[in-house]
């Protein structure tokens, strides 16, 4: 086995007042000291500690710390220190994904075998929401890798080509699926490696990790993607994983059958899904 191009990393750790997280985060970041990245802390103006906690912090990866006084979001801090690094991959880390130690190596090693590689991510959506069977057919083999292609996969524990990044960039919303699925249309290869190397996204309500068990609609009022998908309940929350993971395990990985009248046609077909499941059954 030929030895991979090494490639340089480098990530962005945003945060905003979630101290019960990012110590958990940062526990997980540095866990491994093999693993070979700089990475920059960006807080948003945290009230809670964080800052505090974050300016405490000593780990020689640690590149720079930015302390804004203005939340420029995750999309704001990524742009800035994309557009500033000279490394050959770039990530973004949310302030609450607990990492799997290794994930750094497992992902540019797949990143220097594949030139064709654009966003390739970890698996945040829990072990128990996986089914082979369902996403067998999406399962690609490059090389020694495998990978779960979907034209998006989130925004945060994954890795990028910042050359693709340049191409198709910046970060234009709160979101990244769009910047993803401009990349995918340009051909470059989007997805989950597989096997897929489990994270916890401590920001689910089912998650132990939860910060907000106590009053989980305060917690969903804060959450972004909330807010854009009109998540207010546990229900709503649960309904709304349940299609993003369909989404990614079902659906097909070709970018176009998400965009023009290939993506409107299906947006109809969901919604009368959907309407046939409330109204109908017993109908058919």
């Amino acid at each position: 086995m030929a030895a991979a191009k090494k490639m340089n990393i480098e990530l962005v750790l945003v945060s905003y007042n979630r101290l019960p997280y990012i110590k958990h985060v940062v526990q997980s970041l540095f866990a491994n000291q093999s693993e070979d990245f700089t990475v920059v802390f960006w807080d948003n103006g945290s009230t809670d500690g964080t800052k505090e906690y974050l300016a405490s912090q000593t780990d020689p990866r640690i590149s720079k710390k930015v302390f804004s006084k203005n939340n420029v979001w995750v999309h704001g801090a990524a742009n800035a220190v994309f557009e500033d690094s000279k490394a050959e991959l770039v990530g973004i880390l949310n302030d609450d994904i607990i990492l799997s130690p290794g994930w750094t190596k497992i992902l540019s090693r797949a990143h220097s075998d594949i030139p064709e590689l654009g966003f390739i991510g970890c698996w945040h959506l829990g072990r128990e929401f996986f089914h082979y069977h369902r996403a067998k057919h999406k399962i690609q083999t490059f090389g020694e890798h495998k990978i779960l292609r979907h034209p998006w996969t989130g925004g945060a524990s994954g890795l990028v080509k910042r050359n693709a990044w340049k191409e198709v960039g910046p970060f234009e919303s709160k979101q990244t699926t769009n910047l993803w699925l401009r990349m995918a249309k340009k051909g470059y290869v989007n997805g989950f490696y597989f096997p897929l190397i489990h994270v916890e996204h401590m920001d689910y309500v089912w998650s132990q990790y939860y910060m907000f068990k106590d009053d989980i609609g305060y917690g969903l009022s804060r959450s972004v993607t909330a807010a854009v998908q009109g998540v207010t309940s546990i229900e709503d929350a649960k309904a709304w994983h349940k299609k993003v993971v369909g989404n990614i395990l079902d659906s097909p990985w070709d970018p176009t059958h998400y965009l023009g009248l290939r993506n409107k046609l299906r947006r109809v077909r969901e919604k009368f899904i959907q309407w046939k499941k409330k109204f109908g059954a017993g109908y058919d």
